[in-house]
């Protein structure tokens, strides 16, 4: 499945129309070695004007980032740090990053399960964390940042990322990573599926297995999961700027009430949806 742009699928990014004005913003296939522990590749560009910073918001997908990319400005400074190679582990809320000057930001989205493929050990321990990528994944980072500042052209940056990646799977997590994915997968696109004992029935497997497979692999629940993919679709409904009838969505998206629907995507986006609609008007 290709990756689609960002003006057809802007999950995950608050405020997309403010991304926009100021990230340029790419996504490539995984490619078929990585296929189902990679969703895609992303480049993110960026040059904004001396003297102005911007701090993109951010609700993550249930998934891990592995980036090569300048570390950002301190507060009260407008410099970017040096290029490094990092993991970023599920961030279970908002996320944010601050940009300034100019740069390029080559990365990997994992699956929901995914990095549990590149990992020796459960993929929670880097929820919440950002590490340097050679301490979590088989990597030689000062090696992947130099060939990657040297590649020219977003498709060769990738390239260079994606054939890392590939030496740094280990074969023997391949097997169940794929399997906690198309699970997730399940989740993702599967509206009917509005409880952890329904995503186990489909997956044809007990819900205890499940959860321990989840936990290993994709470092949060599958209730999570379902629930993340909730919010990120009613995000993306707010963002068409179509009139919403957030009873109706409520029920589509498996919620029992319209008043819980609203306080998830409340605490996740940092406004109601009336507020939220507002400030993309």
């Amino acid at each position: 499945m290709e990756p689609r742009s960002v003006d057809q699928d802007s999950r995950g990014i608050i405020e997309p129309g403010a991304f926009q004005r100021r990230y340029q913003l790419n996504r490539y296939p995984a490619g078929s070695a990585l296929e189902g522990l990679i969703s895609w590749f992303w480049v993110v560009s960026w040059a904004l004007p001396p003297g102005q910073t911007h701090t993109q918001e951010l609700l993550t997908h249930p998934c891990a980032n592995l980036f090569v990319s300048p570390q950002e400005p301190p507060m009260m400074d407008e410099h970017l740090g040096p290029t490094v190679a990092e993991l970023e582990g599920v961030v279970l809320n908002r996320s944010s990053r601050r940009m300034a000057g100019e740069g390029i930001c080559v990365a990997a989205m994992t699956t929901p399960g995914g990095l549990g493929a590149f990992l020796t050990g459960p993929a929670g321990e880097y929820n919440d964390r950002t590490v340097r990528l050679g301490t979590a994944v088989r990597s030689d980072d000062d090696a992947l940042v130099r060939e990657i500042g040297r590649a020219q052209g977003e498709p060769a940056k990738v390239g260079v990322l994606r054939t890392a990646l590939e030496n740094a799977v280990r074969p023997e997590r391949v097997i169940v990573a794929r399997e906690v994915a198309a699970t997730a997968r399940l989740a993702e696109t599967d509206r009917t599926l509005r409880k952890v004992e329904h995503l186990a029935q489909k997956a044809g497997t007990g819900v205890r297995t499940l959860q321990r497979m989840f936990a290993e692999y994709a470092g949060v629940s599958p209730t999570w999961v379902l629930r993340r993919y909730r919010l990120l679709e009613a995000a993306e409904a707010v963002r068409h700027g179509d009139r919403v009838v957030w009873a109706r969505i409520a029920t589509d998206l498996g919620y029992s009430d319209q008043a819980h629907l609203v306080r998830d995507f409340s605490a996740a986006i940092g406004s109601t949806p009336a507020a939220y609609a507002r400030s993309l008007s």
